[in-house]
């Protein structure tokens, strides 16, 4: 029996050797001493009881000293946890100090344990009540230490719960246990074996709760560290015995009931279970993803993530010109490379956009195959370990071009909406040669925040592209507009021909027109070449300009009747665009009315602004299509002979100039289209009288 107390203790005074021995570098911090202290305390009280079995006459004093010793650290502990939760002060509870209460508690304490080797020395037989009342007295240790857990536990917060409630099952656990053994021995009036011996297990047990909640609890601020190949090796070790055992136990079960065959079946079992063992134990794979979990599970982050993200956010939203080469570069530091290339999915092809210190790859060179095997993986590939370790990337076949280059080392899908939109290729690092689980972490998510750049910054490109071709076939509908009123006049010529080519005035007229309709055409080409619609706006005398209007001798029908009066005003504006506008609204009018009808052009000057009306005695238009349909671009009601886009540019011309164009208009009575300008002051001598505005129900002279 002295032997098993032994071996109990003597693992619990290893285990908080141990944690005491983690803890001694990192104790500065509020409650910190008093983790360590505790802990330090309990393995001496282990120590004392395990070296004590190996006494004829075991030190019983020297153990109670020792065990209050214990059991008032880890009240301390509780007593400044608590105080912190309802004070902030250690040494503060319920706004009550306690410091000095406690001390008077530990030397009564002390003084009742010291009391019976005082008797005893004294020649004084103990009385029994003195017995119960010292384990009395252990009892109410229990309570108190488990009333102080409950309240740790139960005044935290939900948030705070996830961090304190390894602390409160590893303390309470203690004192509950002891709790249990002192209650039974003071209704028996005396400790059970059994229960005493197995006290160090039960508390070597606690230390695995009582790690973790030291490196949860906020108020210790303590970070335990462990070598990962200790972590790694104990945990196969301990998985390994936890199975053997198994094993065990189905042997020793078929071994009972198999009869005859009991003992080659316990054998046949014990053999399969140790091969099974033994294929596990030399899996590569196994071993690594071990590894991981025991990484990512058991110890402190090597990168502070949110640092880490604050610092390539902030690189990423310092690209202005060169984004994707800035990808390159930003991705590639993360991992101490100093070069690489981007490949982008375009039109189904993944083909290389940028690249930064590294030759662009020869044309035709792709990555779609990796492409694919990453959209189903996601992983970030190291192309060293592909070559020594294929089997860790199965599925996966590198291209040719890109297996044969030793000089690259990473692939990094770069996901965008769960697609992979793009594949940054780093060349091979000279101070960072391998990675973990924490740089591929870090690079798959980077990738995710690059790629979501990336598609931004190809988005605004196509954008800028579209806007190009917009203005660019905007420019080309006006020009196709033009050409077809070029093509209207030459169309009037031809029909006009076999009847007056004989009359010198039609010959000339001819003549005038068609070289017009040539040095208009050349403007066109010149407009189509330069991108930009018609010339540099100038000072013109508005009638001048009018007077190029062809008017009643045009031979067109019904004939213009231009209407001037006495005054002479100026306009800015380019004269070919504006007469353009007068000629598209005349043309517009005489489509409208009947040859027997009118179409009348009158402008007249005011203080700050000319007007400009054609009236046509014509169809006319309801309210409904001159609000909704006549300045719709590409509505037209000429059918095939229409682009729908003439009444759209006359009305934005005159409005770039500052004016506006406006229309009355009644069905069966015509309509008027006004276009009113800013007026240009050239001189004092401009006539500002005006006449009445016309309307549509005027007539013609």
């Amino acid at each position: 029996m002295t032997d098993i107390g032994l071996v109990s203790h003597a693992i619990a005074f290893l285990s908080y050797i141990l944690l005491s021995l983690l803890l001694l570098r990192q104790w500065k911090t509020q409650v910190g001493p008093t983790v360590l202290i505790s802990c330090a305390l309990t393995a001496v009280w282990a120590g004392t009881i395990a070296a004590g079995t190996l006494t004829e006459y075991p030190p019983i004093v020297l153990m109670q000293l020792a065990e209050l010793a214990r059991d008032a650290a880890w009240l301390t502990l509780l007593l400044q946890l608590t105080s912190l939760q309802s004070s902030g002060n250690p040494w503060v509870h319920f706004e009550r100090p306690w410091r000095v209460p406690g001390a008077l508690f530990l030397l009564a304490s002390a003084a009742l344990i010291l009391s019976t080797p005082a008797l005893r020395t004294a020649g004084i037989a103990v009385p029994q009540f003195l017995n119960d009342m010292q384990l009395a007295f252990w009892l109410l240790i229990a309570v108190l230490g488990l009333l102080l857990t409950e309240q740790l536990y139960r005044n935290a917060l939900p948030v705070e719960r996830w961090s304190s409630k390894f602390i409160c099952l590893a303390i309470g656990g203690l004192f509950a246990y002891d709790f249990l053994m002192y209650a039974e021995a003071l209704l028996f009036r005396q400790l059970d074996p059994n229960l005493w011996q197995a006290r160090g297990l039960i508390s070597a047990i606690a230390v695995p709760w009582l790690a973790v909640g030291i490196v949860r609890q906020r108020q210790l601020k303590i970070d335990l560290h462990v070598s990962r190949q200790v972590v790694f090796h104990s945990v196969t070790l301990i998985a390994a015995g936890v199975y053997l055992l198994c094993v065990s136990l189905v042997g020793y079960y078929l071994k009972f009931t198999g009869g005859d065959w009991g003992g080659v079946l316990q054998l046949a079992f014990l053999a399969s279970g140790l091969a099974l063992l033994l294929s596990l134990l030399f899996s590569g794979r196994l071993r690594a993803n071990l590894r991981v979990q025991l990484n990512k599970h058991f110890f402190s982050y090597r990168y502070d993530y949110r640092e880490e993200w604050l610092k390539f956010t902030a690189s990423l939203a310092g690209l202005t010109d060169d984004v994707p080469g800035g990808i390159i570069q930003t991705m590639g530091t993360l991992v101490s490379s100093n070069s690489g290339m981007l490949f982008v999915n375009h039109q189904e092809r993944m083909s290389c956009l940028a690249t930064w210190q590294m030759p662009e790859p020869d044309t035709g060179e792709t990555l779609n195959g990796v492409s694919a095997w990453m959209q189903e993986t996601g992983w970030v590939v190291d192309v060293r370990e592909w070559h020594s370790r294929p089997e860790n990337y199965q599925g996966l076949d590198l291209p040719e071009w890109l297996a044969a280059r030793d000089d690259i080392w990473l692939l990094v899908p770069l996901v965008f909406r769960e697609c992979v939109t793009g594949i940054l290729v780093l060349r091979r690092a000279e101070l960072k040669h391998d990675l973990d689980w924490e740089d591929r972490d870090l690079l798959k998510t980077a990738g995710r925040q690059a790629a979501t750049l990336l598609a931004q910054h190809l988005s605004s490109q196509a954008l800028v592209e579209a806007k190009q071709f917009d203005a660019f076939n905007r420019l080309s509908a006006y020009v196709v507009h033009d050409l077809k009123n070029i093509l209207a006049q030459q169309s009037l010529i031809l029909a006009n021909a076999d009847r007056h080519k004989n009359n010198p005035a039609f010959v000339d007229d001819m003549l005038g027109t068609v070289a017009n309709s040539v040095k208009r055409m050349q403007r066109l080409m010149d407009q189509m070449r330069s991108g930009i619609r018609g010339n540099e706006a100038t000072v013109l005398p508005l009638a001048g300009l009018l007077n190029k209007l062809p008017a009643g001798d045009s031979g067109q029908r019904p004939e213009l009747y231009i209407e001037s009066t006495a005054c002479e005003c100026h306009i800015v504006a380019d004269g070919e665009r504006l007469l353009t506008v007068f000629a598209h609204l005349i043309q517009n009018a005489r489509e409208a009315t009947p040859d027997d009808g009118s179409v009348r052009l009158v402008h007249h000057c005011e203080k700050d602004c000319v007007r400009v009306q054609i009236i046509d005695t014509g169809t006319g238009m309801t309210n409904d299509f001159v609000r909704d349909r006549l300045f719709r671009p590409f509505d037209s009601t000429k059918g095939l002979t229409g682009m729908g886009i003439g009444a759209f540019e006359s009305r934005e011309y005159v409005r770039q100039l500052g004016g506006e164009l406006s229309v009355q208009s009644q069905p069966g009575e015509g309509s008027c289209f006004t276009v009113t300008l800013p007026r240009e002051s050239c001189d004092d001598s401009d006539n500002l009288s005006a006449p009445p505005l016309a309307t549509t129900d005027s007539q013609a002279p």
